[in-house]
């Protein structure tokens, strides 16, 4: 065969080769969720990120670059109108032809009641069914539950040393605070690993329906997800082990879903939201279980004014430590969502 006539014989071959599909356009809301949804799309391509790191998610106002990352976006995926209500009327306006996936509404994500109390009862976390698995009973993914409701069930709960006029501050701080609080359950899902491990099918079910050629990798990418998600709990629970018997107070609740999941309850939080400061009262209900309880550690947050922490653990031998729910300081990216509950794990069992 001449030389010459390989070249021509080899070339239809290579035209004939299929084209790499192209990615879908994809914006996240929080640096969490963009990084579950980076690692379904690795060696696809890459999202974009809507709420800056180190921003409150519950308020925030869009940049020039985030609103055109939105407008551009063929698929949009957010935890829900709870954690950031105004990216509602923004999906409307700019994102109205994406495909739009609410994960807090994803089949299989369970979802926690508001705790409005300051104090935490014993029975919030710990409660397990017979397979070994929590049983958070009706609270499983009913978005039907009202945070009124739970406030009810423990309003029966006696302060003997709270004077009448305390206990009506304390009751218009909670509703007040609740005003912060856009639904009736926890919004900081993504902090509990087995809605995590959920959403990587979900996330790869969506990204597959707006790029079919695709579908092979990021289910892949999903299922070499959830097995490492399976490693890291394993992980978590190891940290965690010596720590268990501790007791310790958070600075906002944010955290309910990582303490049910590794079983470290937490006593308390100093606020119900990251959108308010609790009031007198509230900080004075979080001193006296301090003081009371055998309390050893405080866990404030990076973003929030330390001041208040102080204020709580002034005149004490009580540790305070550091927990981010958002992973504010890690690079962006597949490996955030695991070094964030890493370090989550790692800072309270320091502080315990």
């Amino acid at each position: 065969m001449s030389r010459n006539l390989v070249p021509c014989l080899l070339a239809p071959v290579i035209l004939a080769a299929p084209a790499l599909a192209e990615a879908p356009q994809v914006a996240v809301d929080i640096a969490p969720v963009h990084s579950l949804v980076a690692r379904v799309m690795d060696g696809v391509g890459e999202p974009a990120l809507i709420v800056a790191p180190g921003a409150s998610p519950h308020e925030y106002s869009l940049r020039p670059s985030e609103a055109a990352a939105m407008q551009e976006a063929d698929v949009v995926i957010w935890i829900g109108p709870d954690l950031t209500p105004w990216l509602e009327d923004a999906l409307g306006t700019l994102s109205g032809d994406a495909k739009v996936l609410s994960l807090i509404d994803a089949d299989g994500t369970v979802s926690l009641p508001i705790r409005e109390n300051a104090l935490f009862e014993a029975h919030d976390h710990g409660a397990h069914g017979d397979d070994g698995h929590e049983d958070h009973g009706d609270h499983a993914h009913d978005h039907k539950h009202s945070a009124e409701a739970d406030h009810a069930e423990h309003a029966g709960h006696d302060h003997e040393n709270h004077s009448d006029h305390d206990d009506h501050e304390k009751h218009d701080d909670d509703h007040a605070e609740h005003d912060h609080a856009h639904g009736d359950h926890d919004p900081h899902v993504w902090l509990s690993p087995d809605n995590a491990s959920t959403w990587l099918n979900a996330i790869a079910a969506a990204l597959s329906a707006a790029d079919p050629d695709n579908a092979g990798a990021y289910f892949a990418n999903a299922n070499a997800g959830r097995e490492e998600i399976a490693g890291l709990k394993a992980e978590i629970d190891n940290i965690l082990e010596p720590a268990r018997d501790g007791s310790f107070i958070v600075f906002h609740d944010a955290y309910q879903y990582f303490e049910a999941a590794f079983d470290v309850p937490a006593s308390g939080a100093i606020s119900v939201s990251d959108a308010s400061d609790p009031s007198p009262a509230r900080v004075a209900e979080i001193q006296e279980r301090v003081s009371d309880a055998g309390v050893t550690c405080v866990m404030a947050e990076p973003q929030f004014d330390p001041g208040i922490v102080e204020a709580v653990t002034d005149g004490t031998q009580v540790t305070v430590g550091v927990m981010d729910p958002l992973g504010s300081d890690l690079e962006p990216g597949p490996q955030l969502y695991p070094q964030l509950l890493r370090n989550l794990a790692t800072a309270l069992a320091e502080c315990l």
